[in-house]
């Protein structure tokens, strides 16, 4: 596999391919990520594909200073906060949010049949709609340990403050969070998911 860095250099002398194989590595990622930030689909696509057009608009200014991916996540942190501050200004009631939360599904034992499948969406849903209630610094800070494994040295970087700042946002967001899933534990002891 070819290093960032090289990938980058090649960017820089007009290499589309190069660029081309940067997002096919990250897309993923950033996708997930913004997805979990905002909670949306649709919104999680267009703000990925955001990142990308900054990031190939910015690849000039990237210094190294930081690996590429850290300088990735941190557009994709800024552009995703951006997007949540305008809904702030404008915010939207989600219909579909208040239906499915007083839903409670059966689930069979072994075999994952369509409605083990369709629990366990009901979870994942449940969880991110969970997730999705964090004040964005805590969200953003369980979303890039826990969901995209960076470590505490990148989580920092991405979020420019001090491993202190990054250890205490991820502890309050963990507690606030286990708190939540402990006053919904009987979805979730039903699906399987957790065990307490």
């Amino acid at each position: 596999m070819v290093a960032d860095e090289v990938l980058v250099s090649a960017c820089r002398r007009g290499d589309q391919d190069a660029f081309a194989t940067l997002v096919e590595r990250y897309q993923g990622k950033i996708y997930n990520l913004a997805y979990r930030l905002l909670g949306n689909a649709d919104d999680a696509g267009e703000m990925a594909q955001e990142v990308f057009c900054r990031a190939y608009v910015k690849l000039g200014e990237f210094r190294g200073e930081a690996s590429f991916s850290t300088w990735l996540y941190r557009i994709a942190h800024n552009i995703c906060y951006d997007e949540l501050r305008r809904r702030r200004r404008r915010p939207v009631a989600s219909l579909e949010a208040e239906t499915e939360s007083g839903t409670r599904l059966e689930v069979p034992a072994p075999q994952p049949g369509p409605a083990e499948l369709c629990a366990r969406q009901a979870v994942r849903e449940r969880l991110q709609q969970l997730i999705a209630t964090l004040p964005p610094d805590q969200r953003t800070a369980l979303v890039l340990r826990d969901i995209q494994d960076l470590s505490y040295e990148e989580m920092a970087q991405v979020l420019q403050c001090s491993l202190g700042t990054v250890k205490s946002r991820l502890n309050r967001a963990r507690r606030t969070l286990r708190d939540k899933l402990n006053a919904e534990r009987e979805l979730f002891l039903g699906s399987g998911v957790y065990s307490g």
